[in-house]
């Protein structure tokens, strides 16, 4: 067994004005543990959303009916307020585990050798927009699930996943220029997918907005729209993004495009197919929880397979790196 390295108090004052170098500089982790930090946030952004999908469900959304305390005289929740006290102070504390990921990645992306400050970027990207969150969750609270503030406390979420997926693919790779793999037209059409995705989205929040469930047992604002009217340009929302995927395929398979781009696409298909007979089940089976809950951890399943396809048509050279005292290879991958 070696000795530990005693800390001396210059150690001890450089890990207090800068942590991170302090670790990177005693730590070098290999390529797959900074991959599987990327991968434990994106789980995490994931879960965040399902949870805080199961607050408004539940009727919780003001279990905890201030913030950042529980009530005005507890910081956690009491046993008289029952179990969605428990739910939505259980939901909140899932935040911190959410930033202990995102903090983890981003350590092991500063760790990293040699350093990629795109790579530590984008994880404090991440860290950004979850502390940005966790203020908006509040002033959810204080102004009793206003529609529109929890439905940019959702899109805010769907940012998230979007900033943790590209740092899990960019994880996998290299620095270099990305070389495209297929031509500007089909890039085009991809965008367009995207836009569609993110409109899909959006539009779905607004559905949330108007529909029964409120988040709370209690009188709480809706929009004021028709949620059916709205769910039904939702589903044709549906339609034209499954209708732009499979066109996709079609493009690719015709261009004898690489199996990269091929493979994602037929995923997104796959997750939007599911995505889509959840959606119609739940819409004629009055809305059950269960079933509107699995629709929200549908929807960032759906979005993480179309930044896939975006991210699929380019290649960058890979670095794998190992520990100290191992040679670092390099290899050319396809996203």
């Amino acid at each position: 067994m070696e000795p530990v390295p005693n800390v001396t108090r210059a150690d001890a004052a450089q890990a207090v004005r800068n942590p991170l170098a302090f670790i990177a500089e005693r730590w070098t982790p290999s390529s797959r543990t900074v991959q599987r930090a990327a991968l434990a946030a994106l789980v995490m952004a994931v879960a965040i959303v399902v949870t805080g999908g199961a607050v408004r469900l539940t009727g919780s959304g003001l279990g905890c009916p201030t913030w950042p305390k529980c009530t005005d005289d507890s910081i956690t929740a009491t046993s008289a307020m029952g179990v969605h006290g428990v739910i939505e102070f259980g939901n909140r504390m899932l935040t911190y585990v959410l930033s202990a990921a995102v903090g983890w990645a981003i350590i092991a992306a500063r760790s990293q050798k040699p350093r990629r400050h795109s790579l530590t970027r984008l994880g404090w990207a991440q860290f950004w927009i979850v502390m940005s969150n966790a203020v908006l969750g509040g002033i959810v609270v204080l102004v009793g699930l206003n529609p529109y503030t929890v439905a940019a406390h959702f899109l805010l979420s769907t940012a998230l996943i979007a900033a943790a997926t590209v740092m899990w693919q960019r994880t996998r790779e290299g620095d270099d220029v990305p070389r495209p793999l297929v031509g500007k037209s089909v890039r085009q059409l991809v965008w367009f997918l995207v836009t569609a995705t993110l409109l899909l989205i959006a539009v779905g929040t607004v559905v949330t907005g108007a529909g029964p469930h409120a988040g709370d047992s209690s009188e709480v604002k809706r929009i004021p729209l028709n949620w059916e009217n709205v769910t039904k340009l939702h589903a044709v929302l549906a339609w034209i993004v499954v209708t732009l995927a499979f066109a996709l395929w079609f493009v690719l398979k015709a261009v004898d495009a690489p199996k990269g781009p091929l493979h994602r696409t037929r995923d997104l298909f796959l997750v939007l197919l599911g995505q889509g007979v959840i959606g119609y089940v739940q819409y004629f089976t009055d809305l059950p929880e269960v079933l509107v809950g699995l629709h929200m951890f549908g929807s960032c399943l759906v979005w993480i397979a179309t930044l896939r396809v975006l991210l699929s048509l380019r290649e960058r050279a890979e670095i794998v790196t190992n520990l100290p005292g191992q040679s670092t290879e390099s290899a050319l991958t396809r996203a």
